[in-house]
């Protein structure tokens, strides 16, 4: 069974750096697709950031140049440095997993179907 859960998640000021932390188990990290996501209050959920297998990572526009997406070398934890960080950042961060298979591509935000209990980010002026 497939299990995240994340930490690191804090009230900072604008400017500021969280790291984020989600530890996976329960899978076969080969496997599967790693992603974080967010969800402000009022909105919808949005993806932040992914790891693909083949080329760079991927990040939504709003992060990109603030936020890093990591994994150690299991690949069954996964990171998310955050710098400069506004208060547009505010939300409840998610870790997420998908089932891609052996050959599977990471490459779009759709269809994750795993997540974790997230972690709550509050950036304030």
């Amino acid at each position: 069974q497939v299990r995240l859960v994340e930490s690191g998640g804090d009230s900072v000021q604008t400017g500021g750096s969280l790291r984020l932390s989600c530890a996976g188990s329960g899978y076969t990290a080969s496997n599967y697709c790693m992603a974080w996501f967010r969800q402000a209050p009022g909105k919808e959920r949005e993806g932040v950031a992914l790891i693909t297998r083949h080329v760079g990572p991927i990040y939504a526009d709003s992060v990109k140049g603030r936020f890093t997406i990591s994994q150690d070398n299991t690949k069954t934890s996964l990171y998310l440095q955050m710098n400069s960080l506004k208060t547009e950042d505010t939300a409840m961060y998610y870790c997420a997993a998908k089932f891609v298979g052996g050959n599977g591509v990471c490459t779009t935000f759709e269809f994750y179907n795993y997540w974790g209990q997230g972690t709550q980010v509050t950036v304030s002026s």
